[in-house]
């Protein structure tokens, strides 16, 4: 009997070549990916980087209904980081293509590879944003993602018209 599917959020981003086209094109690959069912995307936004330096990035965050488990599933987001050419010559550098799982259900877990939820998550406008589009009651931390990103000064975001 196969596990009942897992709602799970993963956010998306890129800053360096066409950052919109690449996220689409992404989208597209999690909905063909083995174990993911469904697929349902944020509006895309532009940020500028947050503890980094480069281009601004564009972000979103996915919905994602899995029957995969929390590390098969990072498996599958670095396998298609990896296509796209992701490289990590330093800490927080320049990418072609950042996937974070976020959110996995309710699970909690402290792996070498995986925090969930993802540690940093309520502290980035680029995330907290993207994913009160998708899940606009939910709460984090004991707060809901409103009074998180009222909380969050100083970083530039902007919401694009184009989205996956």
């Amino acid at each position: 009997m196969a596990p009942a599917p897992v709602r799970a959020y993963v956010g998306l981003g890129a800053n360096l070549g066409d950052g919109a086209a690449t996220l689409r094109q992404v989208l597209a690959e999690l909905r063909d990916t083995d174990g993911i069912l469904t697929v349902e995307a944020s509006p895309f936004y532009r940020s500028a980087p947050v503890e980094a330096t480069g281009p601004d990035f564009i972000n979103a965050v996915a919905a994602v209904d899995t029957d995969l488990a929390p590390l098969a599933l990072l498996d599958a987001l670095q396998a298609l980081e990896n296509r796209h050419g992701r490289q990590r010559p330093y800490k927080n550098a320049p990418r072609t293509l950042d996937l974070d799982l976020l959110l996995y259900g309710d699970v909690a877990m402290e792996h070498e590879r995986l925090y969930l939820p993802h540690p940093r998550m309520h502290l980035r406008a680029f995330v907290l944003l993207p994913l009160k589009d998708l899940a606009p009651g939910m709460m984090l931390k004991g707060k809901s993602l409103e009074e998180w990103a009222e909380g969050i000064g100083g970083q530039e975001i902007l919401q694009l018209s184009v989205s996956g």
